[in-house]
């Protein structure tokens, strides 16, 4: 078949890595404009337009696809289906009727739970023992789309957002070109989504910060859903003032105590919370690389009884 691909983050990477060696002509890549990065802020692509640029494709990267100008290239181009991997845009009927197989979605939940910008971090977030990958026909509602097919993912005790990224990614590239078959065979009508409707809004700066008076299987959720990035975090007092901890991996801990929410109690970094024990296993300090617990502890000079803010 003949594609357009519309992706952004690295989970898209594998898919349209998949596309190409299942044989699928990919005629152009969508992707967001160039941002500033790092300490000289220069302009860099996406790991999306690296790739796409590696293989030899042409890649776009219209600031809007809402734009006249934008809807006009797409309807130009000659294309069998288009597929959206984490584009992070917003797509117009006139684009979506397009392809005359249609747009389809790679979304990383299994809808309708979990629509929208972040299902990955918002699924462990909330304690969910699953999640999975939904290959969906587009619709211009927001992951309304009837389902094409679907990959389940166990959330284990030890997953973060980067590593049940990896799975889902993984899955997903997987699930594709099984999909573009039904789909150019004429069988993936698809079905309607069925259950409870929930919203993974995006991850704001506020709610990355530690509430110890939550309970310390709350925390563990919420700390593995925000690790790597933004990083769950706290403050450490020290000789020149708060410093911001981030912390990377945690364990709900067997301990009991009675200490005042956000104590370190010792047993490694074992911090009472509002009901419970939460076992810190890896942390990063303010401009330092990560660190397990134990070679932090070696240099924080933290003291049982201490409280972290």
């Amino acid at each position: 078949m003949k594609l357009a691909f519309m992706g952004t983050p690295e989970f898209a990477v594998k898919a349209l890595a998949e596309l190409v060696a299942s044989g699928h002509e990919v005629v152009c890549v969508y992707s967001q404009p160039p941002k500033p990065k790092g300490r000289g802020q220069q302009l860099s692509p996406s790991p999306v337009h690296e790739f796409a640029q590696s293989l030899g494709i042409e890649v776009c990267t219209p600031a809007s696809m809402k734009s006249a100008e934008a809807i006009t290239e797409f309807q130009a181009l000659d294309i069998d289906a288009c597929i959206v991997v984490a584009y992070g845009q917003i797509l117009k009927k006139a684009v979506l009727d397009h392809p005359p197989l249609g747009c389809f979605n790679l979304h990383a939940s299994l809808l309708p739970r979990w629509r929208g910008a972040a299902p990955i971090q918002r699924a462990i977030m909330a304690g969910d023992a699953f999640t999975g990958v939904q290959v969906m026909r587009m619709s211009e509602g927001l992951d309304e789309g009837p389902i094409i097919l679907s990959g389940r993912v166990e959330i284990t005790p030890d997953d973060t957002a980067q590593t049940l990224h990896d799975k889902l990614a993984h899955t997903g590239a997987a699930l594709l070109p099984v999909a573009l078959a039904a789909i150019e065979r004429g069988g993936a009508a698809g079905s309607e989504q069925a259950g409870e409707v929930t919203y993974a809004a995006k991850i704001t700066p506020a709610e990355a910060r530690i509430d110890w008076s939550r309970s310390a299987r709350e925390l563990d959720f919420h700390i593995r859903g925000l690790s790597p990035f933004p990083g769950a975090w706290c403050e450490l007092d020290t000789a020149k003032g708060p410093q911001r901890l981030k912390v990377l991996m945690s364990r709900v801990s067997d301990m009991m105590t009675d200490q005042p929410a956000g104590t370190f109690i010792g047993n490694g970094l074992s911090i009472a919370t509002g009901n419970g024990v939460i076992e810190l296993l890896r942390v990063q300090r303010e401009g330092k690389g990560a660190q397990d617990a134990a070679a932090f502890l070696n240099g924080a000079g933290l003291n049982v009884g201490d409280r972290l803010n």
